[in-house]
């Protein structure tokens, strides 16, 4: 194992030592025989180094692993999907590397949707960065922990997390398996019979959570299946009207990948719509990454204020909008379909930041828009695969 790791180690290093020789095509003529002299070493490296030592991996059966080792990893995999307890499993960075059936039914949140976004995303955002701390102690080698979390979708149940390190297969890196158990709510003098009860009643503030975002949703639909078929702006204008101001205080829309271009934005009273409408999206990297057919991305209090780039003052966007949380959106039909434009959401001031539900029903929005965008004349109803 620690041979494969080593290997896997010298292999990342080299990828990178490969992504700064292409950095380096743009050197002056004179400096080329450098470059070239390194990118012989590397060369030299893999030869003299990396292919002897997968050879000895694989001659002892540290790679592959056969028929047998794919027959148990599956029959692993079958069992962490039935395990009863809702089950995570996450990097150091808590990010759902995979969930089982009842962690989908337990946060409410699909596996596909999940895999590849952040475990702290289905959390309140006061318990998030203990989450993640304490989710890399773990990875560090420094032992199991156990830690009290609420999930967004009922605030009130305290929910117990136990983490505990675990090396999947033959993977490099340890991974943190999840446990989640629903806790007991917090009981006075005698009352423990009647929160037992409580925690079975219907939570209401996610109720009216979920008829807002269904009532959006039909909306959103109405408003889609009226826009004029191949009109693409108008579609886009219509549904930055539905999402604004109820569901977003900013909806910023870009028609296009390649060349993207600001078809629509609508902010607040006295807002600078017309600055943040003159930008160009190729400025914008959240704007950019989505374009290219990344994953919608959530963002709760920024991190880095330049991701949607500056105004034409030289303001950064995400401050002078003074955002919260934001969402950016690729519109993309079809899985493997081109991407027709970016849908980038904010909040500001003391409204609530955007849930990981908000966000799941985004995405779903967005894929109809990017249908509907791409509707011929003629067409009456929208296609989906």
């Amino acid at each position: 194992m620690a041979k494969t790791e080593e290997f896997g180690e010298e292999i990342a290093d080299f990828v990178r030592r490969v992504a700064e020789l292409k950095s380096a095509r743009s050197v002056p003529t004179d400096d080329l025989g450098t470059v070239l002299d390194a990118a012989i070493f590397e060369l030299d490296h893999v030869a003299d180094q990396l292919r002897p030592l997968y050879e000895r991996l694989a001659a002892e059966g540290h790679l592959g692993g056969g028929a047998s080792g794919r027959d148990e990893e599956r029959l692993l995999r079958a069992l962490f999907q039935r395990l009863p307890l809702p089950v995570a499993l996450v990097d150091r960075e808590a990010v759902v590397r995979r969930m089982n059936f009842a962690a989908t039914g337990f946060t409410g949140v699909r596996a596909g949707y999940a895999t590849g976004r952040p475990l702290t995303g289905f959390l309140l955002h006061a318990d998030r960065v203990a989450f993640r701390s304490q989710t890399a102690a773990v990875a560090r080698g420094e032992g199991d922990r156990s830690l009290t979390v609420h999930l967004q979708r009922n605030p009130h149940l305290p929910v117990r997390a136990t983490l505990t390190a675990l090396r999947p297969g033959a993977e490099p890196r340890t991974a943190v398996l999840v446990v989640l158990q629903p806790g007991t709510p917090p009981t006075g003098s005698g009352a423990a019979p009647r929160e037992n009860v409580r925690t079975h009643a219907p939570d209401l503030g996610e109720a009216t959570r979920h008829t807002a975002r269904m009532d959006l949703a039909d909306a959103m639909t109405s408003a889609l299946l009226t826009a004029p078929a191949g009109d693409r702006a108008a579609v886009l204008e219509r549904a930055a009207g539905v999402l604004h101001p109820r569901f977003a205080d900013w909806v910023i829309a870009d028609e296009g990948a390649a060349r993207a271009r600001r078809t629509t934005v609508l902010g607040p009273k006295d807002a600078p719509v017309g600055d943040v409408l003159a930008q160009d999206p190729a400025a914008c990297p959240l704007v950019v990454e989505a374009a290219r057919g990344g994953a919608p991305m959530l963002q709760v209090r920024p991190e880095d204020p330049d991701s949607f780039g500056r105004d034409p003052s030289g303001a950064p966007v995400l401050v002078r909008a003074q955002v919260t949380s934001l969402l950016c959106v690729p519109l993309r039909g079809r899985q493997d379909g081109p991407v027709e434009g970016v849908l980038t959401l904010f909040r500001s001031g003391a409204r609530l930041a955007f849930s990981m539900a908000e966000a799941q029903a985004v995405d779903v929005m967005a894929r109809h828009i990017a249908l509907a965008m791409a509707r011929q004349p003629g067409r009456r109803a929208i296609a989906s695969d």
